[in-house]
């Protein structure tokens, strides 16, 4: 077995195959953006049901929650790229059932996350809403979300970059993130070290910069 060192390290195979990468990586932060944003929107809807009044509703909600939150993601990914296209009756493509995956199983994390952060709100606050004669639609989006989402802002991000580093289980239904992208540009040219390890600093990158945004976010609501 033939041994590796830094001045073995070739470029070559990275530099020539940057556009590939590149396309990879477009769809893994697109990936990344829609199942943030779907995660959450379904999150939040879930949150408040699980706070809900009616009982069945809160129920719901919390079975919801608690399934989702009890299986692993790959598993989830399988489910609804099998299941999506017998749902519609026709095949779709790999990106749509995996973001499907990413947003029903995402939308139960975000659920506890909006739940903690709208538990978090005073109920002070909530009172002298009411006070004022706003109703409770009205209280929630004008009084309780905003401020909910301010305490919750650093568990979000977090819990974005995990969504981010996460995309690449996108491989197992051969969906080319830039996970696969470098997987294939590895095999074909022979070079595995230099792109597994080039993968590695730009997950590391990327991930390390959204960490200092978290970090920032907690000392400005602490200031």
């Amino acid at each position: 077995m033939t041994g590796f060192s830094i001045g073995a390290f070739d470029w070559g195979p990275i530099l020539h195959n940057l556009p590939a990468l590149w396309a990879g990586m477009q769809l893994t932060l697109v990936l990344t953006f829609l199942a943030i944003l779907g995660g959450f929107v379904l999150g939040t809807l879930l949150a408040i049901a699980q706070l809900s009044s009616v009982s069945i509703v809160a129920r719901a909600a919390t079975l919801y929650v608690s399934f989702f939150r009890s299986i692993p993601l790959i598993l989830a990914v399988f489910w609804f790229y099998f299941l999506v296209p017998l749902l519609l009756g026709r095949p779709v493509g790999p990106f749509f059932s995996v973001l499907v995956g990413f947003v029903f199983f995402e939308g139960a994390y975000f659920a506890e996350i909006v739940r903690a952060g709208i538990q978090s709100v005073r109920r002070g606050q909530i009172s002298a809403a009411y006070a004022t004669g706003l109703t409770a639609t009205q209280t929630l989006c004008y009084v309780v979300l905003p401020q909910a989402f301010r305490n919750m802002l650093p568990v979000l991000l977090t819990r974005s970059i995990v969504i981010f580093q996460d995309t690449s289980l996108a491989f197992v239904v051969s969906l080319t993130d830039f996970l696969t992208a470098t997987s294939i540009v590895a095999d074909r040219d022979g070079r595995p070290v230099e792109l597994y390890l080039f993968a590695a600093a730009v997950y590391l990158t990327l991930s390390s910069i959204a960490d200092l945004g978290v970090r920032w976010s907690q000392w400005k609501l602490a200031t």
